[in-house]
């Protein structure tokens, strides 16, 4: 690699160690963070977006400078705005600093940008250099980019499990599988999404939480996905002090008059179908980037067969619970062969004090 590319990679490499500072915060908005050198290519200012309605990167860090950045280098993970939303338009600022040249590690996909915002750069006599640190700022945007293109959020299903693939024994009892060191992360985890899905059996079996335990200022929204409205009187779900709890039903097999056993201040959604497609369309225009999935088997089967879920996290515990009966992470996808099974991309493995963490993908790409 030439020093100047090993220059440039580094300034990138900080810009999207910023973007990630804002996991979990910035939703329906991306991870992005920005650098900004002098013209003798000197550290004068950085920045990163924080929340969603607060500045974009380039904004914050423009308004950290102490010095003119004229002549200057910028260094962002994406491609910067050029339409005013609730925060004016990124380009203009960047045009307006004197900032002579400008790397970019891929392009918005958001339609209002796609492009557009470069080519502002461009025409302004600006210097644009695209596709720097593509694959890392690709991996962690991914959640936002796919949701831009498929008008769905993008779906982790998450599950812990006995050594022989059990999700507890054949008369129900499950607690617990893993380790209170497994348990934590997963509250550790749930921070990095805007939902949580479970199915209405999840919710009369085992009455969750679902929360970050005190992780997260703002909690991830609660989703229940019934076809049935058949959902407890009491639940912790109702409870919305916490965190916001929404029941997505099936209008063609729920029956409607169970709604007013439902607390006033948990919000309500209905669909025409159990298509779980329809209530990951509905996330997504609630803003939602990512949603992680803790369903039980038949739920779990229905959205990785419908396309909700691109991604996998196990925490496999080295136990054997063993009977005919147990529980199993999915129902049966009626495969015939081997060939029609599916494969995965194991991404992360790691031991967690007795149990074990796998994260996987989609062989095939999603974006």
């Amino acid at each position: 690699m030439k020093v100047d590319n090993f220059i440039h990679k580094k300034w990138m490499i900080r810009a999207i160690r910023l973007a990630s500072l804002g996991r979990g915060f910035t939703s329906p908005n991306p991870l992005v963070g920005a650098v900004i050198l002098d013209k003798r290519g000197k550290l004068i200012s950085e920045g990163f977006h924080q929340r969603a309605g607060l500045p974009h990167a380039e904004a914050m860090a423009f308004n950290n400078l102490k010095v003119d950045p004229y002549g200057g280098t910028l260094y962002v993970n994406l491609e910067p705005c050029c339409h005013r939303g609730k925060t004016p338009p990124c380009v203009d600022r960047i045009i307006s600093s004197g900032i002579k040249k400008v790397f970019v590690s891929i392009k918005d996909p958001d339609s209002r940008v796609a492009g557009k915002g470069i080519s502002l750069l461009k025409d302004a006599g600006i210097e644009v250099n695209l596709g720097l640190c593509k694959n890392e700022a690709l991996e962690l945007n991914k959640s936002f980019i796919f949701k831009n293109l498929t008008s769905s959020s993008y779906g982790v299903l998450k599950w812990a499990m006995s050594i022989d693939g059990r999700l507890g024994l054949k008369n129900g009892e499950s607690k617990w599988i893993t380790t209170v060191k497994s348990r934590s992360l997963v509250h550790k985890l749930r921070a990095d999404f805007d939902a949580i899905v479970i199915g209405g059996n999840t919710l009369r079996k085992d009455d969750p939480l679902l929360t970050t335990r005190g992780l997260k200022k703002i909690e991830p929204l609660r989703v229940v996905f019934t076809r049935t409205l058949d959902l407890p009187l009491k639940a912790e779900l109702w409870d919305t002090k916490l965190s916001k709890t929404l029941v997505v039903y099936d209008s063609s097999t729920a029956n409607e008059g169970n709604l007013k056993k439902i607390p006033k201040n948990v919000e309500i959604e209905k669909v025409n179908s159990d298509n779980p497609k329809l209530l990951s369309k509905i996330l997504a225009k609630k803003g939602c980037n990512k949603v992680l999935w803790e369903c039980g088997p038949e739920l779990a089967t229905s959205a990785v067969k419908a396309g909700c879920i691109q991604e996998f996290i196990t925490f496999l515990a080295p136990k054997i619970l063993g009977g005919d009966n147990g529980m199993n992470p999915f129902s049966d996808f009626e495969f015939k062969s081997m060939d029609e099974v599916i494969n995965l991309n194991l991404q992360e493995i790691k031991p967690l004090f007795r149990d074990i963490y796998l994260r996987s993908v989609m062989k095939e790409k999603t974006f």
